[in-house]
């Protein structure tokens, strides 16, 4: 009888290509079901919540697997942290009913992009840096009106495999905290490269670059060559992953050993 477990975990994207499995190329999720199945003596398979792109980072993330092994939660969160690399670490394991999905189980996914606006030598590649002038209540503006939207074709990867471009935003804000301007945005579901297309479009809107009505009509275009340059990846956070219930999870990386939040 296999039994299934939840995972909570972070990761730095910087030396993956993103979450998801694919031919030649390093990925969280590839990475993961190696070392699960050194561990576990078993051939596992680890699902996850949803992809992330290459470099871009999850201060959380949650995925499940199932597996023939009993064993005490705890000691395999050490042990595993302490076999993997210092780019992935294992908040908490534990058992959980079958019917739980860590993809199409989730309610809301939030992710948090970071810029810092004050140079740093050792920050680079955990945000993306600017010190011009900005203007954030035209920035605010601009993430309010995306709730009243539902179709972001505008925003979705060329030829990325969706079924459909709706989703349902829930928030969307720009705030300061210290040196870092933080843009939170929180929606049922995201396209492939939708956060960092609708990033880089609102920043220009901040910069002088487009008008707040102009960014409307990129919007309502429904056309992805009417949005501006994607922001660079590594200023991406998937922050929060949300599920009817809870299953006992409890976001124990949100925040935690970030010196901009």
């Amino acid at each position: 009888m296999k039994n299934r477990y939840i995972i909570e975990l972070s990761y730095s994207g910087k030396n993956f290509h993103g979450w998801q499995i694919q031919p030649n190329a390093k990925t969280v999720q590839q990475y993961l079901q190696e070392s699960f199945s050194t561990i576990l003596q078993e051939e596992i398979t680890i699902t996850g919540a949803g992809r992330t792109d290459t470099s871009v980072h999850a201060s959380y993330y949650v995925a499940h697997f199932d597996s023939e092994s009993e064993f005490d939660p705890d000691f395999m969160v050490n042990k595993l942290n302490q076999f993997l690399s210092k780019d992935v670490s294992i908040f908490q394991i534990h058992k959980v009913d079958d019917d739980f999905h860590a993809r199409f189980g989730a309610l809301s996914r939030t992710y948090k992009y970071i810029i810092r606006t004050k140079k740093s030598a050792f920050l680079n590649d955990l945000c993306f840096y600017y010190s011009g002038k900005i203007n954030m209540e035209k920035m605010n503006e601009c993430s309010a009106s995306l709730l009243e939207y539902s179709d972001f074709t505008s925003f979705a990867k060329l030829h990325s495999d969706n079924k459909t471009n709706i989703c349902k935003i829930e928030k969307a804000v720009w705030e300061m905290h210290g040196d870092y301007l933080i843009f939170t945005i929180k929606a049922d579901r995201f396209l492939r490269n939708m956060v960092r297309a609708i990033t880089g479009t609102i920043f220009d809107v901040g910069k002088g670059k487009i008008s707040t009505e102009e960014f409307k009509n990129i919007v309502e275009g429904l056309d992805n060559q009417l949005a501006s340059m994607s922001a660079p990846a590594k200023g991406l956070y998937l922050w929060d992953i949300e599920y009817e219930g809870g299953y006992g999870l409890r976001n124990l990386g949100k925040g935690v050993g970030f010196p901009f939040y």
